[in-house]
Order: structure tokens, then sequence, then C-alpha cells
């Protein structure tokens, strides 16, 4: 008599069976983690040259105001969101237009961003906006991102 053959799949290959897949997951794992990192850094660049942009459109708005007086000029400052703004800032109205732009934005710069702050220089019509932001951890220096555009009024 001869013995029956063999049929169905030994436990060995199972297990291999099983670690390939789980080797596959795992990548599948990180390949997502690293897509919504980069998505997310992705969003805030595009924040911030928005905010860059809307900055210099309320100056082109205000130009007379931006150039001759240079009432855009500001350096970097922090604060704080504030999603009741304008409402809860004390003496809004009786701001100049500036004044009630550079507020403005700076507090969208403090929602939209994580330590997010901006700062506008001026020479002659040539404007510099630079949106700074922190896009990982908020304990790290090196973490800080620039965004610096430069456009003519």
């Amino acid at each position: 008599m001869r013995p029956a053959g063999q049929r169905g799949f030994t436990l060995v290959e199972v297990l291999i069976a099983v670690l390939v897949l789980a080797i596959g997951l795992l990548g599948l794992a990180g390949l997502q983690a690293s897509s919504l990192r980069f998505n997310h850094d992705a969003q805030l660049r595009t924040q911030a040259t928005l905010l860059a942009y809307d900055i210099a459109d309320r100056m082109r708005a205000n130009r007379e105001a931006a150039i001759n007086e240079g009432d855009y000029d500001a350096g970097f400052a922090v604060t704080s969101c504030d999603v009741d703004f304008p409402d809860s800032f004390p003496g809004y109205a009786s701001l100049s237009v500036a004044d009630q732009d550079l507020a403005e934005w700076r507090n969208q710069m403090a929602c939209l961003l994580p330590l997010g702050e901006g700062s506008v220089t001026r020479v002659d019509d040539v404007v510099t906006v630079t949106v700074r932001w922190n896009e990982r951890d908020p304990d790290d220096p090196a973490a800080m991102r620039d965004f610096v555009f430069q456009t003519r009024l």
C-alpha cells in the first residue's frame, strides 16, 4: 500500500504567510503616518502663504498708510488666539485701519498656526512679510519654520 499524499498547508507555511502579512501591514501603517504628517505640514505652509498674501492685500487696500506713513511696519509678536475677535478687543473701533488690519492678521496667525507670529518690513514700496510658526514640538526651536514673501505695493 502506498501512503496517502500530504494535503493542506503545514503550520510553518501558515506562520510564514502571517509574518509576511504583518510586515506588510506595519509598512502600510508607517506610510499612513508619514502621509498624515506631511499633509499636516503642507496645510500649515498653505495657511502661512495665505496669511502673507492677506496682509499684503490689506496693505494694497490702504496703500497710502502702508507706504507714506509706514503704519504696517511691525515686528514679531506672539499673540493668543481669540475666537471672539474683534468683539473682545478693547478699543478696537478707535484703532486706525492699519492697526485693525495688523491686529486681525496677528489673531488669524495665532488661531491658524501653532505659535504663529509675523513681521512686516518695508523699504520704499517693497514689502517683506515673514510668517513664522512651529511645525512640530513647541519646545524645539529647530522646529520653527519661516515663510518669507516679498512684493511691491
